[in-house]
């Protein structure tokens, strides 16, 4: 079972910036998209952005679109969500996860039923 650490997690004012990390203990992740997650007490999963395999698509959530940057580093096996301008309805636990679909290209990456390992969260809290 592929096993991942998120990292990079804190307490920000809003406005202010943070970066994620989020290691892969395996080098198989670069066969699969990966992507970012959140969510709050008492609502579900919700998807913030994901990256292909091949790192040449990204996808956002329209609440995060031209704040948050995804990127990962295949030799590194990890991926990155960089967080700018953050509000404090960004507060939540970021998840990483992996796609199960391996390869796959296409237009559908939203849903976290379609991912199939995730990290063990990191906590972001944005302060008014």
């Amino acid at each position: 079972q592929v096993q991942l650490l998120e990292s990079g997690g804190g307490s920000v004012q809003a406005g202010g910036s943070l970066r994620l990390s989020c290691a892969s203990s395996r080098r198989t992740v670069s066969e699969y998209n990966m992507g970012w997650f959140r969510q709050v007490p008492g609502k579900e999963r919700e998807f913030v952005a994901a990256i292909t395999w091949n790192t040449r698509f990204t996808y956002y959530s329209d609440s995060v679109k031209g704040r948050f940057a995804i990127s990962r580093d295949n030799t590194k096996n990890t991926i990155y969500l960089q967080m700018n301008s953050l509000k404090p309805e960004d507060t939540a636990v970021y998840y990483c996860a992996v796609d199960a679909r391996p390869n796959y290209i296409g237009n559908y990456y939203s849903a976290h039923t379609l991912y199939n390992y995730w990290g063990q969260g990191t906590q972001v809290t944005v302060s008014s």
